[in-house]
């Protein structure tokens, strides 16, 4: 469940001599960044400020992470485990995560082959973000501004080269154009109001027995 203010007092404190773990997670990836605790302040403090907060046992104090490096992370959501005993924490970091300058405290190489396929989930807000400001001889924005037929034409044409390179082509071309067919269809599906999530869904649904 997401954490509300209303809820902190009925967290299992008492079991954790007053501490919780807080798990980091990467809103938009789902990459897990690192782990530390949280006391009743740590957690009513991240919720004032949105930026996460946690206690340091070893300095027995709170701390902003990223309050002196700039390294910050900004506070989507809270969840809490069934057993209200620990907590996930939804955050976009500033920067890398880790104090040794990585992108999370297990490494730049834990990225798993999960999180590199949520990477499509990051495009679509990238898409969007083009779409919305418009910057100076972005691509996306001239294509988006050319209409759904265009763009319908564009995957049609990213297709056909996809075909091609699976015919004769190394592995590289074949790579190189299914991005390039990723990234259209991403960007029709936009135009059309529509998600890949919605696509994902559609697989499951007939993935299921009916």
């Amino acid at each position: 469940m997401t954490l509300r203010y209303s809820d902190i007092e009925t967290l299992a404190w008492g079991s954790a001599d007053g501490l919780l773990p807080a798990i980091v997670q990467h809103a938009h990836t789902g990459s897990v960044l690192m782990q530390a605790y949280m006391n009743r302040d740590a957690l009513r403090t991240t919720l004032d400020r949105g930026r996460v907060v946690f206690f340091s046992r070893s300095r027995q104090q709170l701390w902003e992470k990223g309050e002196t490096s700039g390294n910050t992370l900004s506070l989507v959501d809270i969840r809490v485990d069934c057993d209200r005993d620990s907590l996930l924490v939804s955050a976009l970091p500033a920067g890398p995560t880790c104090h040794t300058g990585t992108r999370t405290c297990f490494g730049d190489d834990a990225q798993s082959e999960l999180e590199q396929i949520a990477f499509l989930s990051e495009l679509q807000r990238i898409i969007a973000s083009r779409i919305s400001e418009a910057p100076e001889g972005s691509y996306t924005a001239r294509l988006f501004n050319e209409g759904v037929r265009r763009m319908a034409q564009k995957v049609g044409e990213e297709g056909l080269e996809v075909a091609l390179a699976a015919a004769g082509e190394p592995d590289a071309a074949l790579l190189g154009e299914s991005a390039d067919l990723l990234f259209h269809l991403l960007l029709l599906l936009r135009a059309r109001g529509l998600k890949l999530e919605q696509v994902v869904a559609e697989l499951q649904r007939r993935h299921h027995p009916r």
